[in-house]
């Protein structure tokens, strides 16, 4: 299941709520970076601690999600298996984007091929880039396109897709039509 939005839109709450619903446990999967010296930042990761029930498991994968996916994937299970809840795919793109265009493609492919070898729900948080103007830096722009591509390629093998905007959710397998290829 994909959540996407943009910043502050209530995506991670949504997420989170889709997550407290399933009935099992949760295993929160952290893709950012801890940034200590970043005071905005720690007060935001601050905020999603304090959101998350204290019986929910937190693992920090940064930027290493799809060994973490694939480390998951290969545990025995004991009880009743977690939904995943990754927050968020943004950030761990960040940590990759610097990667040359074949390298890039490797590591997504590695992590589309970690996601869909897992035998647990997943619930997807990603950042929405690209409804404003076009980035002034060549690397904002990469990250767009790079994000949006990833998105596009993640909702066609999702169950579930939503959008968050200003607050509320919306069924985008409900409601909307899948975008012709242009190949």
């Amino acid at each position: 299941m994909v959540v996407t939005g943009p910043s502050r839109s209530g995506k991670s709450r949504w997420a989170e709520h889709l997550a407290a619903g399933s009935g099992r446990p949760v295993l929160y999967v952290a893709t950012g970076p801890e940034r200590a010296g970043d005071a905005s930042w720690q007060q935001r990761l601050e905020r999603h601690r304090r959101r998350r029930p204290s019986s929910w498991q937190t693992l920090e994968a940064g930027g290493e999600l799809a060994a973490a996916l694939r480390a998951l994937a290969e545990q025995p299970r004991q009880g009743e298996s977690p939904v995943l809840l990754i927050d968020a795919l943004g950030t761990w793109l960040a940590h990759h984007i610097a990667l040359e265009a074949e390298a890039w493609r490797q590591c997504e492919s590695e992590l589309l091929e970690a996601l869909q070898a897992l035998a647990l729900p997943v619930v997807l948080v990603c950042e929405e880039t690209g409804w404003g103007v076009v980035p002034p830096t060549a690397i904002g722009g990469l990250f767009r396109d790079r994000l949006g591509r990833l998105e596009r390629c993640l909702v066609a093998v999702s169950r579930q897709a939503w959008l968050v905007v200003q607050g509320r959710a919306l069924d985008l397998l409900a409601l909307g039509l899948p975008v012709p290829d242009d190949a």
